[in-house]
């Protein structure tokens, strides 16, 4: 039985069965992220219930808002998670430590950024989505206010995990983040019903315990010194961070692109009404863990094939992309036929409104099919990410997301409009996700059989030699 030591101690992936390291990886990943979407789920809940189903809309508009701002994130931790999974596989400790140290860095300017433009144009965006005034355009801006200020904590969180995740260390991250939900369950508890604060007391539950998650983390990385060094001279930004924004620009913009779509789609949403609004605030909860276990093998794809290409271990790649995605599709299968028998006793956790749970449960079937398609483009994707091309990724993103989703949206919309229904049919809107997800599939699996992503691939001859006293033990 392996000691408490060597569970919380990174993970070498380019060891072993391919199948068994990749779910030592997500198992935990997939655990952690469902435990993280219950950041926004409770929230949710807990304005739904003791607040009113106006806050269920507050929250979700602000959602698309939030996540554009978060894009930079997104984008830094993408970069830093490869770079730290390819110098851990070589074991190449100087530029591990390097490229955390400037990490750290990175991200402390990166929310000194992202706290002042978010401040800034937070009313603005708002009109601009034609969020309804009142209650919904009050609590939306208080809710986004808080989460900005406070962004500092989000941001350290998702890169230090990030970095644990790229040694694979998921049990660490995971640990951390239980803490933290449990935290943000009693703090949303306490600050709605408690102190009376609505929406913006689920956004200081939010802030404060993500800042908690990300001091555990780097705690954690102090006592990593058998692995990587801490010190003042690798936090001075080098070339690494060149690197880190090459790596984890694309997958940002990737963010970016998908929130701006999201905003679009978010002024369709608004246009059909309040009820609308709250039913597709209810399936985006619902679709959080639907999604989960394609972001978790995702992820998983991209720390095992960055392991792999430090190590120069291409023979294992293609396996374990192979495997990842065979378990991605059918532990997505599992949850999704969970929600969809569950589906209306869970759709009844946000609100009491009948023909509002009637609307989500509606949605969410439509839906149902993608979830498994989106089990293969995360896999795929991964994969390539982790190889270092991160543009094709991107691209496909572009696509499905720009160029697909949002003028189909538009257009079913149009084309469905009748006296009795001038702003056209709500289900549009799940409609036109559906068949970006499907599209999206194929193109993906084009794209990772075409083998661009391989072209990143340092040639195994230009390996250095491993010097066995640098070797980090497993």
């Amino acid at each position: 039985m392996a000691s408490l030591k060597e569970i919380f101690s990174p993970k070498d992936m380019s060891v072993g069965s391919p199948a068994m390291r990749i779910a030592e990886f997500a198992v935990p990943m997939l655990v952690g992220n469902l435990a993280q979407q219950l950041y926004n789920t409770v929230d949710t809940i807990v304005v739904g219930k003791f607040v009113g189903d106006d806050a269920i809309s507050a929250v979700g508009g602000a959602a698309p808002i939030l996540n554009l701002m978060l894009a930079l994130m997104i984008g830094l931790s993408t970069g830093v998670g490869i770079l730290v999974s390819q110098y851990y596989g070589a074991r190449d400790r100087k530029m591990l430590s390097t490229t955390i140290g400037n990490c750290i860095t990175l991200t402390a300017v990166g929310s000194v950024i992202i706290m002042i433009l978010g401040s800034l144009v937070t009313s603005p965006l708002l009109t601009a989505l034609n969020t309804p005034e009142g209650d919904i355009f009050r609590w939306s801006r208080d809710y986004l206010l808080v989460c900005f200020i406070g962004i500092v904590g989000m941001f350290y969180y998702n890169i230090l995990s990030g970095v644990l995740r790229g040694m694979g260390d998921s049990i660490s991250a995971l640990l951390f983040l239980l803490v933290s939900a449990a935290l943000n369950i009693v703090l949303d508890l306490w600050f709605v019903i408690g102190l009376h604060l609505e929406v913006m007391g689920v956004a200081l539950a939010t802030v404060i315990s993500q800042a908690v998650s990300a001091i555990c983390c780097y705690i954690k990385m102090l006592y990593m010194r058998d692995v990587f060094d801490i010190k003042l001279r690798y936090f001075k930004l080098t070339h690494i961070t060149v690197e880190t924004l090459r790596l984890g620009v694309p997958s940002g913009l990737t963010q970016a692109i998908f929130s701006v779509a999201m905003l679009l789609v978010q002024s369709l949403t608004n246009s059909f009404g309040k009820a609308v609004m709250a039913a597709n605030v209810v399936v985006m909860r619902v679709d959080g863990f639907a999604m989960m276990p394609n972001f978790s093998f995702g992820q998983a794809m991209t720390m095992y094939t960055g392991q792999n290409v430090g190590a120069k271990k291409y023979d294992r790649i293609k396996k374990g992309a192979i495997q990842g995605t065979v378990m991605a599709v059918s532990v997505s299968a599992f949850f999704l036929a969970l929600i969809l028998i569950f589906g209306h006793p869970i759709m009844g956790l946000f609100t009491e409104t009948e023909s509002l749970i009637e609307m989500s449960f509606g949605m969410m079937c439509i839906l149902a099919v993608g979830y498994v398609a989106m089990g293969v483009t995360q896999s795929l994707a991964g994969v390539m990410r982790g190889a270092g091309d991160t543009m094709t990724p991107m691209w496909l993103s572009l696509i499905t997301t720009v160029v697909i989703r949002v003028p189909l949206a538009y257009a079913i919309a149009w084309i469905t409009k009748t006296p009795d229904n001038p702003k056209g049919n709500y289900l549009a809107i799940p409609i036109s996700l559906l068949v970006s997800w499907l599209l999206g599939m194929i193109l993906h699996v084009i794209a990772f059989v075409a083998g661009k992503w391989k072209k990143r691939l340092p040639p195994i001859d230009e390996a250095p030699q491993k010097a066995e006293e640098a070797e980090i033990s497993e």
